[in-house]
C-alpha cells in the first residue's frame, strides 16, 4: 500500500491544490458563521460533499424542516447518482472498500479515477482507494487551517464561497486538456445551457444531468472509438 500511496499522490495535486484552498474558504466560512472547529471537521468526515457544505452551515445558522433540507441535498448532490452508474460494476469487485469508495465519489475523485481507469495499469482497486483517501485528507486539512486562519485573523470573506465554482472551472479545463474527444464537454455545455434557458437557473440541475447522461449515452461508442486512437 505504501506503494501505492507514492503512485497515488502524483495523480492527485491537482485536487490538493483545489481541495486545500476550497477547504481553507469552508473553514473560514465556518469561523464566520460562529460555529465550532468541531462541526467544521465532524462535517469533512462525515458528510464531505463540497458545495453542500457549504449550504449545511446556511442551513445550521438558519435551521428549516428536515424535509426541506432531504430535498435541497437531493437536488444538490443528485449528479454523484449519475457518477455511481459508471463505476456500480468495478466498485461491486472491491471487497470492503467499496463502501468507502462510493462515500467519497466527488466530483474531482470521479474525474481523476475515469482518467486512471484508462490510463494506469495499477492494481486498480488500491489505486482508487487511495486516490479518494487523499483527496478526503486534503479536504480536511483544508477545512482545519481555513479553521485557525479564521480564529487567528480577521479579515472580509465576501465572496469566498466563490472558490467551489473555480475549482470546478479548473476541473473542466483540465477534462478539456487531458482527452482527444471533445464531445464529452460540449454535451454538458450545451445541455446545462439548455436546461438553463427552459427550467431557470434554480430548477436546471436535474434536468441538465439527464439531458447530459441521455446525450453521453447516445454518443457512447463514438467517444470511445475516438479516445482508443493513437
Amino acid at each position: 500500500m505504501k506503494r501505492v500511496f507514492r503512485s497515488a499522490f502524483p495523480l492527485t495535486i491537482p485536487v490538493l491544490l483545489g481541495y486545500i484552498s476550497v477547504g481553507i474558504a469552508f473553514g473560514l466560512l465556518v469561523v464566520k458563521s460562529d460555529l465550532d472547529l468541531w462541526v467544521a471537521l465532524l462535517m469533512s468526515v462525515l458528510v464531505y460533499a463540497g458545495a453542500m457544505q457549504f449550504l449545511a452551515i446556511q442551513l445550521l445558522v438558519n435551521p428549516i424542516s428536515i424535509i426541506q433540507v432531504a430535498m435541497i441535498t437531493l437536488f444538490v448532490n443528485i449528479r454523484h447518482l449519475f457518477y455511481g452508474l459508471s463505476f456500480i460494476d468495478l466498485f461491486k469487485t472491491f471487497g470492503i472498500k467499496k463502501h468507502y469508495m462510493i462515500f467519497a465519489l466527488t466530483d474531482e475523485t470521479y474525474s481523476l479515477l475515469c482518467a486512471i481507469a484508462l490510463k494506469e495499469d495499477m492494481d486498480q482497486e488500491n489505486l482508487f482507494f487511495a486516490v479518494s483517501f487523499l483527496n478526503q485528507l486534503y479536504w480536511i486539512s483544508g477545512t482545519l487551517i481555513g479553521y485557525l486562519i479564521g480564529s487567528w485573523l480577521v479579515f472580509d470573506t465576501t465572496g469566498i464561497e466563490f472558490a467551489m465554482t473555480a475549482l470546478f472551472v479548473v476541473i473542466f479545463i483540465e477534462q478539456w486538456l487531458g482527452y482527444k474527444d471533445h464531445r464529452p464537454s460540449l454535451i454538458g455545455l450545451g445541455s446545462s445551457l439548455l436546461a438553463v434557458m427552459i427550467f431557470g437557473p434554480s430548477n436546471m440541475i436535474l434536468p441538465a444531468m439527464i439531458m447530459i447522461l441521455v446525450g453521453l449515452m447516445g454518443s457512447k461508442s463514438l467517444i470511445e472509438s475516438k479516445e482508443v486512437q493513437p
